[in-house]
């Protein structure tokens, strides 16, 4: 049996490929590089365009070394056990066949999964999760993602488990999803930026600067990040009704606030928790590496498998 085996990870974003030459088991990154997502007309030919570049990628990596597998994720809705890219909104793809087409261009074994549930792995096996067996981990950015580890695994309920920007918190504006009143229309990163721009008339270049204004006393800022903050409170509240996780581990942008953040949102929960199991609040530890490495931990799971560990 291969004890330490040599992997390569590739996190597919919307606008960045990160991806690394990992030793496993724990993991250990030997090499690692960014490279420009591409993106085409069609969302077919990006998803050609993707597969062409993971294949590049992990030549140059392993350089002339076949790796023992291959770890990819990619963003959107996609079914883990099908191994399909079902909808991506920034990249356009539906229902791309990447198990298929990845298998043909790389080496050995593939695991394939989401970008986030992979982060997801990765934070509670390496990260602010690690000791816990049921969490969730929360990626504020320009949207709000969601990983489920239930029981130390992700869940993906056929690659639709953690949109967790779509819960309907109260009623508002029509969401992209055709609902209305979306958690991600009102703490979402963008949201909060929009929301304070929208209210002031005067343009601000992300959450950072409504922090910034927050700190500084500002009455608008003041009430949009009051906004966000309860409505971030009130779906924790949902998801701990749901399953009751140990643990929210907070990730993405507006996270870095810090207790700007999640002071408040700490007394809001405590004013919305009831007979539910009350989750600790955590702050996320593997910032943007945590995809690649949960991509390396699919991997090197992979290869345990194969050779009956």
């Amino acid at each position: 049996m291969t004890s330490s085996p040599v992997v390569v990870a590739v996190d597919v974003g919307g606008t960045e490929i990160k991806a690394a030459l990992v030793r496993g088991p724990e993991p250990t990154v030997l090499r690692q590089l960014r490279r420009a997502t591409p993106k085409l007309a069609g969302g077919t030919e990006t998803a050609d365009a993707v597969v062409a570049e993971v294949a590049g990628i992990v030549g140059e990596l392993s350089a002339g070394e076949e790796p023992a597998a291959v770890g990819v994720v990619v963003p959107g809705i996609v079914d883990d056990e099908r191994r399909i890219g079902v909808f991506s909104a920034n990249l356009g793809w539906r229902d791309y066949p990447f198990g298929e087409a990845l298998a043909a261009r790389l080496p050995g074994p593939l695991a394939f999964g989401h970008d986030v549930r992979a982060g997801g792995l990765a934070e509670a096996r390496l990260g602010a999760g690690r000791g816990l067996d049921d969490l969730v981990v929360l990626p504020i950015g320009t949207g709000i993602a969601g990983a489920l580890i239930i029981g130390g695994r992700p869940h993906s309920g056929g690659g639709y488990a953690g949109e967790i920007g779509h819960l309907v918190i109260a009623d508002g504006p029509e969401c992209a999803c055709g609902q209305r009143g979306c958690l991600e229309l009102i703490a979402s990163s963008s949201a909060v930026a929009r929301r304070y721009a929208e209210r002031t008339g005067r343009s601000v270049t992300g959450a950072a600067d409504v922090a910034a204004a927050l700190r500084e006393g500002d009455a608008d800022a003041k009430l949009v990040w009051g906004d966000a903050v309860d409505a971030l409170a009130r779906a924790i509240t949902q998801l701990a009704t749901l399953f009751a996780p140990q643990a929210v581990v907070l990730g993405g942008g507006l996270a870095m606030a810090g207790e700007l953040l999640t002071a408040p949102l700490e007394r809001r929960l405590d004013g919305l928790i009831t007979i539910q199991r009350r989750p600790e609040l955590r702050r996320a530890a593997l910032g943007d590496r945590a995809g690649c490495l949960g991509a390396a931990l699919m991997a090197i799971e992979a290869v345990s498998f194969l050779e009956g560990r």
